[in-house]
């Protein structure tokens, strides 16, 4: 071989060695331009068929894809922040992040979940941030309630939303301030029909049918995501299973006198020995909601993620990735809720230090898992009702926003046993 040859042959080498083979969309705060389109263009290429990898503490939680034109440029399409790189670039990544010595670790994503928000077909007087931030990352999901549950239908999907719903009956506890708002007299008679409808005498019968149904899906291994009032709503309808907890305006009826003596909390997911409240024209469920207990000035409300090895607890790990840890609060009908009252099986992973309350908390059931998430919307302190809706164009880099798309990305992973 001359000497020319073997040039062109180290130059060819060389270039194919080198070559781009891979696609890095980070995860940082510095270099990424959508955080939460960049989820979106994840599910995309993940129901393309492509294999993906979920860098688990590396540059906030990046994504590692194959090098396909497709990819570069649905990434350009949608403002989407992405790097090109070679083989041994991301093998060294890799090598990286498997080292001991890194909280750090790669977790294939295998497959898109089937994503079910349980939503009323009505229009309702508030808007849910995971609807919302679903649709602007352009990540597909399907609407069911009362009739799809009811009838199984959850069998068809892999994670459920919950946002501002009421499973006790109560219509949301907004009789005190609401009882005379028309979308308020209007919501209340589709309930009791819906209810009639479906078999039930009562909302609160209906309603809690459906969170039992919504409970075995769960121990049935689906995943629940639940924000707001449908958190603590969630957990006491289930523990209040055959009590009257409702009072006249409610239900027609009274309330089972000692109601609160006979409440179950070993039916609750997260919650245990809360104390419920009586007043009808009070807007709260229990004293688990830390709302009107808190006194938080809003320049100190920030909540600190936890941090978890990522080795070893890969699942609160893939739920806390952000690209910082600090998040900033936000208010809602259930804010936060108060630690001494959450079960000792049940991780906190986001909590605010100025007064001890969580934020955000995890656990599993049977087969399956939950998180709830306290608050309305990451990006809209104190929504009210009939506020306009979050324009998320403005917050694209919004690290409460990421936690929802932590947990709806989080069904794809191929899952390793916990080791704590």
């Amino acid at each position: 071989m001359s000497f020319k040859q073997l040039l062109y042959f180290l130059i060819f080498f060389f270039t194919i060695s080198t070559r781009a083979s891979f696609i890095l969309i980070p995860m940082d705060e510095t270099t990424q331009q959508n955080h939460l389109k960049a989820y979106g263009i994840t599910y995309w290429a993940l129901d393309k068929q492509y294999k993906i990898s979920w860098l688990l503490n590396y540059r906030g939680g990046s994504f590692l894809l194959p090098d396909a034109q497709e990819i570069r440029k649905e990434c350009q399409i949608r403002g989407v922040s992405y790097e090109v790189i070679s083989d041994g670039e991301s093998n060294g990544i890799l090598d990286e992040i498997s080292s001991p010595s890194q909280n750090m670790e790669a977790v294939v994503l295998e497959r898109t979940p089937k994503i079910a928000v349980y939503t009323p077909k009505g229009k309702q007087p508030w808007d849910d941030a995971v609807t919302l931030v679903l649709t602007y990352a352009e990540i597909p999901f399907t609407p069911v309630y009362d009739e799809e549950v009811l009838s199984d239908g959850l069998l068809l999907y892999d994670w459920l939303h919950l946002h501002h719903e009421d499973f006790t009956g109560q219509y949301g506890k907004f009789f005190g301030a609401y009882k005379n708002a028309p979308w308020y007299i209007e919501q209340k008679k589709d309930a009791e029909a819906l209810a009639a409808k479906l078999g039930y005498g009562k909302v609160s019968d209906s309603k809690l049918a459906v969170a039992k149904k919504i409970r075995d899906f769960v121990i049935g291994g689906g995943f629940m995501f639940a924000m707001c009032s449908a958190t603590d709503s969630f957990d006491i309808a289930l523990a209040a299973d055959g009590i009257d907890i409702c009072e006249p305006m409610f239900d027609g009826d009274a309330s089972d006198g000692n109601y609160q003596s006979r409440i179950d909390y070993r039916k609750s997911f997260a919650f245990k020995d809360y104390t419920l409240e009586r007043n009808p024209n009070v807007y709260e469920f229990s004293d688990i909601d830390m709302t009107q207990k808190r006194k938080m000035p809003m320049e100190k409300d920030y909540f600190t993620l936890m941090d978890f090895s990522a080795k070893w607890d890969v699942v609160p790990s893939m739920l806390c990735q952000n690209h910082t840890q600090l998040v900033k609060g936000f208010m809602g009908q259930t804010t936060s809720y108060d630690s001494n009252l959450i079960k000792s099986n049940v991780l906190i992973m986001g909590e605010n230090h100025f007064n001890g309350e969580a934020r955000y908390i995890h656990g599993q059931i049977g087969k399956g898992m939950f998180t709830y998430f306290g608050g309305h919307d990451p990006e809209d302190y104190q929504h009210r009702v009939g506020d306009e809706p979050t324009v998320l164009d403005l917050h694209p880099n919004s690290p409460g926003y990421r936690l929802i798309l932590n947990n709806v990305l989080f069904p794809a992973a191929r899952k390793k046993k916990q080791k704590t």
